[in-house]
């Protein structure tokens, strides 16, 4: 029986709509998730919400512990997990407040603790990684985003960079190149780790600004919190509608 597990994002400090019942502070093989997780009700549905930056505190997206945030989450019986990200648009059609659900992603990250497989059981774990983002997780996403008529682009190439700094505009040239189509910094290692897991992994991104050269607008923090403000509404809205589906994986 499947069971959906959301990771919350920057901006992202609750999932709106869901009847808390209580709070899981689970202590994992690798330590302590980034907060407790919170276990809810929707739709008669039990469904599962973590902020990957930890709140109230903040989290770089570098430090973030997510080998124990994706293995607390399997530990509660999450078999399908929605990362929620914040992300800046490369491609034309990925604009400031649009959703964007990739299939695919590009990895430029460095020195994350990026496995579960640290060699104790003797052999490899090479997991097929050809799809990061799970088709049929994905097919649902796109098709509650149909049905409720939202903007959004349902095929991408998640470029994901190390951070906390935001990339150079010779950077975004470069992954422009690569075929990206947004740039976000925390689909990595998560996605790999939830397939290690054998999770069903997929992500809804919102755009929250142009990729930096691509718009004469300067970058700030405001300007994006004030575009997730909005576009939050829209991810709840996806969210109940995957959830009212009674379909997931």
């Amino acid at each position: 029986m499947s069971c959906l597990g959301v990771i919350g994002g920057t901006g992202i400090d609750q999932w709106e709509g869901v009847d808390i019942v209580r709070e899981h502070a689970l202590d994992t093989p690798f330590g302590a998730p980034s907060r407790p997780v919170q276990e809810g009700q929707l739709h008669g549905e039990t469904v599962f919400f973590l902020q990957r930056h930890g709140s109230p505190k903040a989290i770089p997206p570098h430090a973030i512990n997510y080998r124990a945030n994706i293995w607390a989450l399997n530990a509660l019986g999450v078999t399908d997990v929605i990362a929620v990200n914040a992300v800046g648009g490369i491609s034309p059609n990925a604009r400031a407040g649009v959703l964007v659900i990739p299939h695919q992603l590009i990895d430029y990250t460095w020195g994350r603790q990026h496995t579960f497989d640290m060699g104790e059981s003797g052999s490899l774990q090479h997991i097929d990684f050809t799809w990061p983002f799970y088709p049929s997780l994905r097919a649902r996403l796109c098709d509650a985003v149909d049905e409720l008529q939202r903007e959004c682009v349902t095929e991408g190439v998640y470029g994901v960079t190390q951070g906390p700094r935001l990339e150079s505009a010779a950077e975004i040239r470069r992954m422009a190149n690569d075929g990206c189509t947004v740039v976000g910094m925390t689909a990595m290692p998560e996605a790999a780790l939830a397939a290690e897991l054998g999770l069903h992994y997929a992500s809804l991104c919102i755009v929250v600004n142009a990729a930096a050269g691509l718009s004469d607008e300067p970058l700030t923090l405001a300007a994006m919190r004030s575009t997730l403000a909005a576009a939050a509404v829209a991810v709840r809205d996806v969210l109940d509608k995957l959830v009212r589906s009674g379909q997931l994986t």
